[in-house]
């Protein structure tokens, strides 16, 4: 990555420290439950559909607030935002662990779902602004926190879901409520307060072309993204890996080859390639490593493979699909955002369900196959759509902008 060489990274106000940490923790929260998904089902006789809900709810509740995040926090301030985001993750993940049966853990999942959409909005903004003498720094540490967060979320899934399928929900609340209390106490003063936007602006965004198919793209790319995460666990119980701590291993593989590509292949391929081109030759390998895995899903070895390969792609395909948002428009960067992860998350929520669906009705191979033909055709809304996409390609980014991209990446 192309980032100014800073003085030391790790001299930064306290405050900077206590926002990164609950950030880590809050981008655990993507990959928390995967590795006791299993686990869960089978703890409260549920059926994998059913236990696929929690994703369902999750995503669906973080993706229409993202709508409404700028709008509030432009309002309340950051500070605000930032404590009211974590106060609801400790109370639903701790209520989450303390569920008799899914339906509940469903309905806390939602609640989450709000509290991560309020935090990860305001988190980078947050940081920029409290940072002194070092700007350039905490983007980095922030950057670092969001890449730390995706690869341990499954590995600590794994290892608390070991002992119960409960522990990543009590652990999850733990350590939100000592981040609540490291902000509340650490960050004295907001961030200079943005201007209010509009209520409606992230839904007129919409009806810009450029974004219109970029957000178009995003849900059916993330249609994939998560049947690849979210139904795996599933996929692999009849091969006999069915254990928490050895699916958190795996997803640990995951994230971290999503989190490395992230920061640092994805901003050395635009270098190299216009960024269109790059999610044109990217986005059809992820096709392929999909139908892979439909075809390899009788083989423990070939789904695992598949998962670190897919985590490779998808690492690139998040960030330079979100640079394209920053750049494709002239709207406010928090607005485009709003407006393309509202939607992006829409996709993440449907897959999983349809997924467990497709396999009970058909194989265990087919939503692997679904996927990658949902993946063929975000990539060919991203061709069709060429013509309004001229302006995202060889635009050199700031620092600031790649931060976001990994942010709304994520």
């Amino acid at each position: 990555m192309a980032h100014d060489k800073p003085a030391n990274i790790l001299s930064q106000p306290t405050a900077v420290w206590a926002v990164a940490f609950a950030s880590v923790i809050a981008f655990m929260g993507i990959g928390l439950v995967d590795p006791i998904l299993p686990a869960i089902a089978h703890s409260l006789q549920a059926t994998p559909t059913q236990t696929e809900m929690l994703f369902t709810s999750y995503l669906l509740i973080t993706g229409v607030a993202m709508f409404f995040t700028s709008w509030l926090s432009s309002r309340i301030g950051a500070k605000r935002t930032l404590l009211i985001g974590l106060a609801l993750i400790v109370v639903f993940a701790l209520a989450a662990g303390l569920s008799q049966n899914v339906e509940s853990i469903i309905g806390f999942r939602a609640g989450w779902g709000l509290g991560n959409a309020l935090f990860i909005s305001t988190a980078l903004a947050t940081i920029v602004g409290a940072a002194s003498g070092g700007t350039s720094s905490a983007i980095i540490l922030y950057e670092a926190a969001l890449g730390l967060g995706i690869a341990i979320g499954p590995l600590l899934g794994g290892l608390l879901g070991s002992w119960s399928w409960r522990g990543p929900f009590f652990g999850t609340a733990t350590l939100m409520a000592i981040g609540f209390v490291a902000i509340a106490t650490l960050l004295r003063k907001d961030p200079e307060k943005p201007t209010p936007t509009p209520l409606s602006a992230p839904f007129r965004a919409l009806a810009n072309p450029s974004l219109g198919f970029l957000a178009a793209a995003a849900l059916f790319y993330n249609i994939g993204f998560f049947v690849l995460l979210a139904y795996t666990p599933f996929a692999l119980v009849p091969l006999g890996v069915s254990s928490a701590i050895s699916l958190g291993f795996i997803f640990f593989g995951w994230g971290v080859s999503l989190a490395v590509t992230s920061v640092w292949v994805a901003p050395l391929l635009t270098r190299w390639l216009p960024r269109t081109r790059v999610l044109w030759i990217v986005m059809p390998l992820l096709a392929v490593d999909l139908a892979a895995a439909g075809l390899l899903s009788h083989s423990v070895v070939g789904l695992i493979v598949c998962v670190i390969v897919g985590g490779l792609l998808l690492g690139v395909l998040n960030t330079v699909l979100t640079e394209c948002v920053m750049e494709a428009t002239d709207l406010p960067r928090a607005v485009a955002s709003s407006a393309y992860s509202g939607v992006r998350f829409l996709g993440g929520a449907i897959a999983p369900p349809a997924a467990t669906l497709l396999a009970a009705t058909f194989t265990a191979a087919t939503p692997f196959y679904a996927a990658a033909i949902s993946v063929l055709v975000a990539t060919a809304l991203i061709m069709i759509g060429h013509r309004y996409l001229k302006r995202v390609d060889g635009v050199e980014e700031s620092l600031l902008e790649e931060a976001e991209a990994l942010t709304a990446a994520a």
